[in-house]
């Protein structure tokens, strides 16, 4: 123990601890208990409960066939379902992913702990990697937009959020959207990934295609399946259905006890039953598929440059898709990355209830946007703050330390490219269910008592999942919230207020009545906690104002924190 105490009384006199701002540093603005040993088990914790992101996320953008071409020769089979070329290609490029992964976590997450020291992990989000693949791209590239082309989308978004949060547009384009459209977003995506979980191709297959009622039971063995991935017969006869539904009760169960790593855990425990061989549940099947995996899973460490997916562009924007796509990719993460980031900055204690901000902010959604991009470059969709960055700050993480050790472990992982690629996506589908269950809870926060809100929350939920497209639906929540309240206001103008809507008390406000300017006050920039500090100090220094070097500038301290607690942003796993 005295040789613990040693290390963090050396480390944090060190100039490690100053730039850190650990206790016991010289710096004026130290964090209280921090120590170095206890930010290593934080980030060690972090790890932990998100490594289950590297097999779950290339399993889901290998879906899109990424380079992969396939050579149609049967019109009803337009995904290349049993070609055994196409099949060897989409091994290669899941090796890729596995690596791209694991890098842009590590790239991203320590770019976040060295530059905003903020106990914050970076790593590609489920829900956009699902609607980037799915619903952009489409399953083995049958979408309108090209894996290059998205890709493309991908890094632009990445630029344009940097440019959002250097002026502080991030703040305000969250508060123009109707709060009863961000509070469904959550949900509707949870109800996504669960749906994604469900299948066969990244989940566990307990759905299947239907020609009549597009959805049906499934839990087929594969032997049992047709071209277009319908149950032909032996419905839940399927061993690794099952065993994916194991593995669900155990996350469940896992999680219900608040067991650390308990997605991780699930996940190599129906990975490791999968890879006994000769069973009905086996990932390595006595095919030419199922041997090719056996021999790079032999392999166990392994490591190859990024030959199939770096640096994939296709800047060709002349369809409206590639734009519908960048604005929706643009929409979900500044409400994605700004509710988690704010949620744990609450959490963590950074709150400066004065600004209403938190220290580091700025460069937080900075390091953020820089990290899309980044991504976009390595074949990686958008990437985002997760909220699992809030178990490193329970485990005592609460400088930028905890993000490095985090970044670390995932920078080993790259290593072990066969062992991630062995993960069967009957394992982390019920991973999927879970976060989507989890992600759900933000339908209690729905205003449900205004017809107004509930039904463009309603839509956006619903067609989520039923039109397998995040942008969808919020086009429909958005567009029906629009005109019902719209509607509403003209009849409340031309009756003179004669006429009102059932239960109009009851509607939330919107824009919100935090948004108005004030151009008397001496703070103009401030009073709306519109504009990042650096801005704000630039505005009062041209003008002359009287304000203090610190944070500490007078400004409303209720907007953002509660814009983000009405938001139901306070997601539990990233989108």
């Amino acid at each position: 123990m005295g040789r613990i105490n040693k290390l963090n009384q050396f480390i944090a006199v060190s100039p490690i601890g100053r730039y850190f701002k650990l206790d016991g540093s010289s710096s004026p603005l130290s964090r209280e208990g921090t120590k170095f040993t206890t930010e290593v088990r934080a980030g060690i914790a972090t790890f932990v409960t998100m490594a289950y992101i590297i097999s779950v996320n290339s399993t889901i953008i290998a879906d899109s066939g990424g380079s992969c071409e396939c050579n149609i020769t049967n019109p009803l089979n337009k995904s290349c379902i049993g070609d055994e070329a196409y099949e060897k290609c989409l091994g290669i490029i899941k090796h890729d992913l596995i690596i791209s992964t694991a890098l842009i976590t590590c790239i991203g997450t320590a770019i976040m702990g060295l530059f905003s020291n903020l106990p914050i992990a970076l790593a590609p989000g489920m829900g956009l990697s699902a609607y980037f693949t799915y619903t952009v791209v489409g399953f083995h590239g049958n979408g309108k937009i090209s894996y290059k082309a998205a890709l493309s989308a991908v890094f632009l978004e990445g630029i344009l959020f940097v440019i959002l949060s250097i002026f502080g547009i991030r703040q305000y384009l969250v508060r123009i959207i109707p709060m009863s459209i961000k509070t469904a977003t959550g949900t509707g995506i949870g109800l996504f990934l669960t749906f994604i979980g469900l299948q066969k191709s990244a989940g566990i297959g307990l759905i299947s295609y239907d020609p009549s009622t597009i959805v049906t039971l499934g839990g087929c063995p594969l032997s049992e399946l047709d071209q277009t991935g319908k149950c032909l017969s032996h419905h839940m006869e399927s061993a690794t259905t099952w065993l994916g539904i194991f593995g669900f009760l155990i996350i469940s169960i896992l999680t219900l006890y608040k067991v650390k790593g308990s997605l991780l855990i699930g996940i190599i425990l129906i990975s490791v039953i999968s890879w006994f061989k000769n069973t009905a549940f086996t990932y390595f099947p006595d095919t030419k598929t199922g041997v090719n995996r056996f021999e790079f899973f032999k392999k166990v460490a392994d490591f190859h440059l990024l030959d199939n997916n770096l640096a994939l562009m296709d800047f060709d924007f002349s369809t409206g898709e590639v734009w519908v796509a960048l604005f929706t990719f643009l929409y979900v993460d500044i409400l994605d990355t700004t509710g988690t980031l704010y949620s744990i900055a609450k959490f963590g204690g950074y709150m400066n209830h004065e600004t209403g901000d938190f220290e580091g902010s700025t460069a937080a959604f900075i390091c953020d946007a820089i990290s899309i991009s980044i991504g976009a470059l390595f074949g990686i969709s958008p990437v985002t703050a997760f909220m699992e960055s809030s178990v490193g700050i329970t485990e005592g993480g609460r400088t930028g330390i905890t993000a490095l050790v985090t970044a670390f472990c995932f920078g080993i992982s790259i290593f072990f490219a066969p062992i991630f690629a062995s993960i069967p996506p009957w394992a982390t589908g019920p991973a999927l269910i879970v976060i989507g269950s989890i992600m759900a809870r933000s339908v209690r926060n729905i205003n449900w008592d205004y017809i107004g809100d509930s039904i463009p929350a309603f839509l956006t939920i619903a067609l989520m999942p039923l039109t397998y497209s995040i942008a969808y639906g919020l086009i429909a929540g958005i567009g029906s919230y629009i005109i019902i309240n719209t509607t509403v206001a003209i009849i409340d103008k031309l009756t003179k207020g004669n006429i009102q809507p059932a239960r109009k008390t009851y509607k939330g406000d919107w824009p919100d009545d935090d948004m108005s300017f004030d151009y008397n006050s001496q703070h103009l920039a401030n009073s709306i906690n519109l504009f990042p500090t650096w801005l704000i100090r630039s505005y009062n220094y041209l003008f002359n104002r009287n304000v203090n070097n610190n944070r500490d500038i007078p400004e409303n301290p209720e907007i953002i924190v509660n814009d983000v607690q009405r938001s139901g942003l306070n997601f539990d796993c990233a989108v």
